[in-house]
């Protein structure tokens, strides 16, 4: 039987409204549930903070709000978190002026110092206090890149302990374009082998030949140690879900992103999670093909090769997600949705494993 709570309600705790939800669980079984606290309204820019709600309780109930990462009172976002083998939680996310807005990136319109720029810090008591956070642009965003992100979602750390952080970027446009065409998006991932102390950047996929153009990106270690990556395209001619595999932790890619026909969906950032015991990778993020509706979990036992839905929340709006596993039978969905906006809350749901397999 599932059960649902809200962590994040919008227009609540001093914050208009909430986006971009990640979520991880401590080797103890606590729950970090991350989003973007917009303080003055919906908008993708202005004075945004990364927020966090702990869970001892396995989702069922949240303890206050705590401020993860604030850049003064301009934006902080894109939470990547990630728990690691020591325990310490990794946040790596993403800063940039409060009036430096996507489009005025894209199209070149803002100085390098106000863009989006890349910074990490980390806990080492499960998300109660947060060391001063350190930048690594320098050593994980190449200069002629325009627009970046991190994830959304969770990051991942290798069995290998390699920490994968799935990020995407975009170019400089050629021609007579303007930079914020789709074709112009790119993927890409951050690779650090010692424990985030440093940093360097594993594949590039920014091929513009506007079929297959990488954006948001997840990805999941398969039981055979290769990464899987599954990201959203913005070209809708091939459908909007696309996927790669490395075989040397995200390095390289085997083939670069080809469309994923077997996941319908809208426009939208999703998220994966590799089960093991039993080996299933799930997916989760809305099924209708053409608004941002019906979230619905999916399943793959081939690694991605093809997919069945496993588990449907409802029909109502619902937009980002992330999956964690919250113990042995349960799986828990951290997603946006609401009755009339999928905007309204962030709302976390437990889902027995029986379901899902």
């Amino acid at each position: 039987m599932t059960e649902t709570s809200v962590p994040f309600r919008a227009g609540r705790e001093g914050y208009a409204s909430f986006r971009i939800p990640a979520v991880v669980a401590t080797g103890n079984g606590t729950l970090l549930a991350f989003c973007e606290g917009r303080v003055g309204s919906r908008d993708d820019f202005g004075n945004i903070d990364v927020v966090l709600k702990r869970s001892t309780d396995g989702g069922r109930t949240w303890g206050p709000l705590q401020v993860a990462a604030r850049n003064g009172d301009a934006l902080a976002g894109n939470p990547a978190p990630v728990v690691l083998h020591t325990g310490r939680v990794l946040l790596v996310h993403v800063r940039n002026a409060a009036l430096a807005t996507e489009d005025a990136i894209r199209r070149g319109k803002v100085a390098a110092a106000d863009g989006r720029r890349v910074w990490v810090q980390h806990s080492d008591d499960e998300g109660l206090t947060w060391s001063a956070p350190r930048e690594i642009t320098q050593e994980t965003k190449k200069p002629q890149w325009r627009w970046y992100a991190t994830t959304p979602g969770h990051a991942i750390q290798l069995s290998t302990g390699r920490i994968v952080v799935p990020a995407n970027h975009s170019l400089p446009p050629t021609g007579t374009d303007n930079g914020t065409e789709g074709r112009y998006n790119g993927g890409h991932c951050l690779l650090s082998d010692d424990e985030g102390a440093t940093w360097r950047i594993g594949y590039v996929d920014d091929n513009t030949d506007g079929y297959i153009n990488a954006n948001e990106t997840t990805a999941a270690e398969l039981p055979d140690g290769r990464v899987y990556f599954n990201t959203r395209n913005d070209s809708p001619s091939p459908g909007t879900r696309a996927d790669a595999h490395s075989a040397d932790g995200g390095q390289t890619l085997l083939k670069p992103f080809r469309p994923q026909a077997g996941l319908s969906a809208p426009v939208c950032q999703a998220s994966v999670l590799q089960l093991r015991d039993p080996d299933v990778l799930l997916y989760s993020g809305p099924a209708d093909p053409g608004f941002r509706a019906l979230m619905t979990i999916r399943a793959s036992i081939d690694g991605g090769t093809t997919w069945y839905p496993a588990h449907t929340v409802d029909g109502l709006p619902a937009a980002y997600s992330d999956l964690v596993r919250v113990d042995p039978d349960t799986v828990g969905l951290l997603y946006e949705t609401g009755d009339f906006s999928a905007y309204e809350t962030i709302t976390f749901r437990r889902v027995p494993v029986t379901e899902l397999t």
